[in-house]
């Protein structure tokens, strides 16, 4: 067996919850069972101090879980990788960062290659994993988006891991002020702007000092605001390279997507034809359209039936997707989701209803259940 130190996987440790693999001591011997769980800060640190080790072999199991599981499990595993990168994020950049970046993207990688409608709701639906705070969320949603529109454009299993690593960190440097920028109104101050102008620069550093050497992966954290026609910024350079190309414009559609200050988040639909009128005939942007759609998972439609329903997948056309019917034709609320084909006339999609006037909630593992029926 290898083993390595707990204290170098400390973000798969959530203080009150069920350990994921055993704890051993020094000597390898069994300290804490799978399932036990560390009760505060103090019990952990004093774990590091022993030199308390973990199998490697459990470590690397995720993978292998999410490729098992039943679909109606997959909600679960989101919901728990989701709130590992959150915590990864959210904690100063050091030499342990690079580690759980790694483990942290390949489970969330992983779960795109599984199952990429249900990668796509986790982007589209605001609020999907409760896990997950919105200085984590936004680079999130864009780590996927370019991940899912890289793999559309056919690059490398390696230049789409890089899109989701650039994307996941491109804001570090801004982690708690793009959560204010959120809520702001009006127009900045000097000091917002200059920190908004430098936070690419900042943030390759930061990455840098952290232990990150892929000279791509820097470039296109330092380039992710530049622009083709020299509009952008910090440089106003018109050279931009692929990778921060492409993050820019997933970081463009998903900022469409979501709640700022007094401005609602724009509809799947209006936001893909937006991206389309805007930067027309561009690749990547036909890619990212056509990856999303009209009416991608996780948005709220009415159909023609007058029923309201989520989209839960992608169908065999852009405008007939997969749905799970909320309320019936009256509005009222159904006592469980019911699957529609919306290719058939009766149910067609009418049109996409923003979140907000929506009243019913349902958790996806009910959503799941409606479309494995």
């Amino acid at each position: 067996m290898n083993f390595a130190q707990l204290s170098s996987v400390r973000h798969r440790v959530q203080l009150g919850a069920p350990l994921p693999f055993n704890v051993r001591h020094a000597d390898t011997t069994l300290l804490l069972a799978r399932g036990q769980r560390v009760l505060s800060e103090v019990q952990l640190q004093a774990l590091f101090e022993r030199g308390a080790l973990v199998d490697l072999a459990e470590l690397q199991d995720t993978r292998e879980e999410i490729l098992k599981a039943p679909r109606e499990q997959l909600p679960g595993l989101w919901s728990r990788s989701l709130s590992v990168v959150s915590q990864t994020l959210m904690r100063e950049p050091d030499a342990i960062l690079v580690a759980s970046l790694d483990e942290a993207t390949r489970s969330i990688q992983c779960l795109i290659d599984r199952d990429p409608d249900l990668a796509i709701f986790q982007v589209v639906r605001q609020g999907a994993s409760a896990d997950i705070n919105y200085s984590a969320q936004r680079p999130v949603q864009s780590a996927i988006t370019a991940y899912l529109v890289a793999q559309r454009l056919t690059w490398s299993t390696e230049q789409a891991s890089r899109a989701f690593n650039v994307g996941l960190t491109m804001n570090l440097s801004m982690r708690e002020r793009q959560g204010q920028l959120t809520r702001h109104r009006g127009s900045l101050s000097a000091v917002q702007r200059e920190e908004v102008n430098s936070h690419p620069a900042r943030t390759m550093q930061m990455l840098e000092l952290a232990g990150i050497d892929d000279s791509e992966w820097l470039l296109a954290v330092l380039q992710h605001h530049e622009q083709e026609d020299g509009n952008g910024y910090p440089t106003g350079a018109s050279q931009v390279c692929e990778l921060a190309s492409l993050v820019r414009r997933a970081d463009i559609y998903t900022a469409k997507l979501t709640v700022r200050g007094s401005r609602v988040a724009m509809g799947a639909d209006q936001a893909a034809r937006q991206m389309f009128m805007q930067d027309p005939g561009h690749p990547m942007t036909a890619a990212l359209v056509k990856e999303f759609g009209i009416y991608p998972p996780g948005c709220h439609v009415r159909l023609a039936s007058g029923e309201l329903a989520v989209v839960v997948a992608r169908g065999a056309s852009i405008t007939a997707p997969m749905v799970a019917c909320l309320t019936n034709e009256r509005g009222m609320p159904l006592p469980a989701p019911v699957r529609r084909e919306t290719s058939d006339r009766k149910h067609a999609v009418m049109a996409v209803v923003g979140q907000a006037s929506v009243n019913v909630r349902v958790p996806l593992e009910r959503l799941m259940e409606a479309l494995a029926a």
